[in-house]
């Protein structure tokens, strides 16, 4: 299964919650992690914002990128999305990933995903939905 995990989801692991839930997902042979230059782009962003760097270090920083590396597979949008319901089109991108590398599912903590539930041939899903679907307890 081909699974995308939005930026919010590498934040809050990198803060320090579910880290060990991220540890399960990235080591589970059943799925390949795929991340894009624009969601990499994302996190850097997001991670130097000051109120997210009160939370984290620098190296904690690098380490995910060094997570990233070794365990998520790299793709390059090869198609644009023209039309979707997404609210916010600055998600367009995890779309067109989606539909770049037929994904399975975009796991997000972000509602104006999430409430699209379905995006051609990926699934939209929380991530306590996930780890039900998933059998993670």
């Amino acid at each position: 299964m081909k699974v995308i995990l939005d930026t919010n989801l590498w934040i809050s692991f990198l803060i320090g919650h579910q880290t060990q839930l991220l540890r399960l997902i990235l080591t589970d042979l059943r799925f390949d992690v795929y991340v894009c230059n624009q969601l990499i782009a994302e996190i850097r962003d997001v991670t130097s914002r000051p109120k997210v760097r009160k939370y984290i270090t620098p190296s904690e920083v690098e380490d995910l990128f060094a997570i990233i590396h070794a365990f998520c597979k790299y793709a390059s949008i090869e198609t644009e999305v023209a039309s979707s319901s997404v609210r916010d089109p600055k998600d367009l991108y995890l779309l067109a990933l989606a539909e770049t590398i037929n994904a399975t599912y975009i796991v997000s903590g972000d509602a104006d995903l999430t409430d699209l539930i379905q995006h051609k041939q990926t699934q939209i899903l929380k991530l306590a939905d996930f780890k039900k679907l998933m059998l993670y307890s």
